[in-house]
């Protein structure tokens, strides 16, 4: 067969795939929705994820079964999504904690975060708060790194071993040579009660997790590791206040599919999550929690993802951090 041939052949595989790719979409959807939730019920990403997730299946008359598939981290749904069939009836609410660090600390996953996902529309985003206890003497970064520098140093407890918190405290102590223990606990809250009693010094959480505690007056913002401050919490400075303008992390959430979904499934999604996502009431149900509302174009997601991906990786193998 000449190399003319090839190219027709080639030309007509592209156009069958195409017209495949319209016609497994242009009924879209048919059938239920499953939407992974990869934490139990009640937390913050269970929340965004039903706030989201319920008003998607109303206002467009689709059905949206919301599947809470705790585990691993939130490995295990993601896993899920990762094997499913790529028809754009199973997707996940990754997040940056299963997303950006799981393959990089679990020797046994079988996921690529970029190479497995067709990435639809970040949801949310939050920085992580450094919290203390009332009448603690970190109030703010630079006391928090004054401690950290002392002969006993600092606890820090995190919602579990190879989290996010946990992450940046490496990212942290090889940033400014503070003397850092971390202290992992399965899940915020039980951190949160350690913070509160004296336990640990401080623990590095979501804003949604430590929120009640510091407008119930038990607890302070020590710092914020965004790089601008957080509009719930005006007065927690940030670590750039305190001369390190490098610090800059945000935990978000997003929607992902798995590889090979149609791009016209892929971008039907995103049209109608964006719609949600700028609905008055949803906006003010999900900044309430203290996150900052998400939205854009699945191609700048993509490479969002792509990039965070990398970053999350170089700070992982600094760090020597394994979780298996």
């Amino acid at each position: 067969m000449n190399r003319s041939s090839l190219r027709v052949l080639a030309g007509l595989a592209l156009g069958l795939m195409a017209s495949l790719s319209v016609a497994q979409s242009g009924d879209y959807p048919n059938k239920p929705i499953k939407l992974l939730i990869p934490f139990p019920p009640g937390g913050g990403t269970d929340f965004v994820s039903r706030t989201v997730g319920t008003r998607l299946g109303e206002v467009n008359n689709w059905t949206v079964v919301l599947e809470n598939r705790p585990g691993a981290g939130g490995n295990i749904a993601i896993e899920a999504a990762a094997k499913a069939a790529p028809d754009g009836y199973t997707i996940v609410m990754g997040q940056t904690d299963n997303m950006m660090l799981g393959p990089w600390l679990y020797q046994t996953l079988s996921y690529d975060s970029v190479k497995s996902f067709e990435a639809i529309v970040r949801v949310s985003h939050a920085p992580l708060v450094i919290v203390s206890a009332a009448g603690s003497k970190i109030t703010d970064p630079v006391s928090l790194l004054a401690a950290g520098k002392s002969t006993r140093g600092i606890t820090w407890g995190t919602a579990g071993n190879g989290t996010v918190g946990h992450l940046f405290g490496e990212q942290l102590k090889a940033l400014t040579g503070i003397n850092l223990t971390q202290v992992p606990y399965k899940g915020a809250s039980p951190a949160m009660t350690d913070v509160i009693g004296g336990a640990v010094d401080v623990a590095i959480l979501s804003v949604g997790s430590i929120l009640p505690h510091i407008q119930s007056g038990k607890a302070s913002a020590a710092a914020v590791t965004s790089a601008a401050r957080s509009p719930v919490l005006p007065d927690a400075r940030t670590f750039a206040e305190a001369g390190f303008k490098d610090v800059d992390v945000n935990v978000w959430l997003g929607l992902f599919a798995p590889a090979g979904t149609p791009a016209a499934i892929v971008a039907r999604l995103n049209e109608a999550v964006n719609k949600v996502l700028q609905m008055p009431d949803i906006r003010q149900k999900i900044t309430g929690q203290g996150v900052m509302v998400g939205g854009g174009g699945s191609a700048e997601f993509t490479e969002f993802v792509k990039t965070d991906y990398a970053r999350w990786g170089a700070v992982a193998r600094k760090s020597g951090v394994k979780v298996e």
